[in-house]
């Protein structure tokens, strides 16, 4: 049997979010950034093991990391 690998969802709340870049530099996966407007966004959400340091480190709990769901195909 095949271990299908574990998908996580990476959410950041905008609002709460005050860009001081923590997250980024905690994320051993290089998942997120700062984009535009100075605010965390995942941007490989691929890649995240979901250790959930960036969640641990925010100062602001803008970051939340949960197991996605995986949708079966039905063929």
């Amino acid at each position: 049997m095949t271990r299908t690998p574990r998908r996580f969802a990476i959410a950041v709340n905008s609002a709460y979010c005050k860009g001081c870049e923590i997250c980024v530099h905690f994320c051993p996966r290089e998942v997120l950034r700062l984009n535009e407007r100075q605010k965390a966004e995942a941007v490989a959400a691929e890649r995240c093991t979901g250790c959930g340091n960036c969640e641990i480190y925010c100062p602001d709990f803008a970051i939340a990391v949960t197991e996605a769901e995986e949708v079966a195909a039905h063929a």
